[in-house]
């Protein structure tokens, strides 16, 4: 068995305790401890990864055109097999779902909502 090291352990100075206080950029108007460190964004995430938006938009796109095409045979307005229409319905939802995700993701960074960051869509 490993032996225990005799090590004196002290609290931390009052100083550094937070107290439970929440800190924001506008803690000063509420009357709240200011802490910078928080402030601190790195460029990173604010990169625009283009080529996987041009990508979400392409998928978004091509799974619209394929669900209309199911939607088409499966009314019988188009000539084709029930069972191509659900080949092409399938095919349609596996690629409109991630499409629509991502782009609804760089929308809403591109808008500057709060929770969004270009850095949550993966950079090819």
């Amino acid at each position: 068995m490993a032996s225990r090291r005799n090590v004196k352990y002290s609290r931390l100075a009052t100083d550094e305790d937070d107290g439970g206080q929440i800190y924001s950029n506008d803690a000063h108007i509420k009357g709240r401890q200011y802490d910078p460190r928080f402030d601190y964004t790195p460029k990173c995430l604010d990169k625009v990864p283009w080529k996987s938006i041009l990508l979400a938009l392409f998928l978004l796109f091509l799974g619209s055109l394929l669900l209309f095409l199911s939607f088409f045979i499966l009314t019988g307005h188009m000539g084709g097999e029930r069972s191509q229409g659900y080949g092409l319905f399938a095919l349609g939802l596996l690629t409109f779902l991630p499409g629509f995700y991502e782009t609804r993701i760089a929308y809403y960074s591109w808008r500057g909502a709060a929770g969004y960051r270009f850095a949550a869509i993966p950079d090819y």
